[in-house]
């Protein structure tokens, strides 16, 4: 069965798209077959490895209605062992919708249990906000991981999300584990990069990985091209952050 990781921050512009695109193309690069599931209605997962989301007619909010199959939604990218299922706009009316659905909680790990099997990773990009769509990807993953940018506003709401990971395993799925903190856009010539790391042991101690993405401008342009920076960069410092971030997780998972 597949491992399934969201990834999560309900602060926007952490890295956490880009993190789950890029984890999910160096994973496929190491040889393993991977999923990528848009949970957010933006969609910046499905338009920054490649697919036009807007000009397909269904998405993953057709799954999460009981119109489709997840295996009906799935994609292809330009990385060979890669597989996307898209978000759409439409996916901002399943927080309404499934307000007074029965396990409205689990629909998203009720639909991806057909395709555990096929898959050796299965990477969540969620939401930047705590609500049902988040909670439906902390409820289907097995393990979290939260990107933090090294800026010292992402580190408020910390406290928040770690509280409701908690009422999820308390209440929903008990077996739900923090994979680990994840620094984002870090610059070791500034000091408060340094300071945020030191700040974030606080929070995760021992759970910290050591791979730290840098702030480069090419990880930046690489969504607008529709690429991961494994193929937009192969041999910048944002690919092999990546590529390392990979390797460790594989080593300890």
């Amino acid at each position: 069965m597949g491992k399934v990781i969201s990834v999560v921050n309900q602060k926007g512009g952490v890295g956490k798209t880009t993190t789950a695109i890029n984890l999910g193309a160096a994973l496929a690069e190491a040889g393993n077959f991977v999923l990528l599931i848009d949970l957010d209605p933006q969609a910046n997962a499905s338009s920054g490895i490649g697919i036009d989301h807007r000009a397909l007619p269904h998405n993953l909010y057709h799954a999460l209605a009981g119109q489709k199959r997840l295996t009906e939604l799935v994609h292809n990218t330009a990385h060979e062992g890669l597989r996307v299922v898209p978000a759409g706009a439409d996916l901002a009316g399943a927080n309404i919708e499934l307000v007074n659905e029965d396990n409205r909680e689990s629909r998203l790990e009720s639909v991806i249990h057909e395709v555990k099997p096929l898959y050796d990773y299965i990477i969540i990009d969620c939401p930047p906000s705590l609500g049902l769509l988040t909670i439906n990807g902390l409820v289907a993953a097995d393990t979290v991981l939260i990107p933090v940018q090294a800026e010292y506003f992402a580190l408020e709401g910390l406290s928040q999300l770690l509280s409701t990971i908690e009422l999820v395993k308390a209440h929903i799925k008990p077996n739900l584990e923090i994979l680990g903190a994840l620094l984002t856009m870090y610059d070791p010539r500034n000091r408060l990069s340094t300071d945020v790391l030191e700040e974030l042991y606080k929070f995760f101690p021992n759970r910290i990985f050591k791979s730290v993405i840098p702030r480069t401008v090419r990880l930046a342009e690489a969504p607008s091209h529709g690429k991961s920076i494994l193929h937009y960069d192969p041999s910048g410092k944002g690919a092999r952050a990546y590529e390392r971030l990979a390797h460790e997780l594989l080593l300890g998972v």
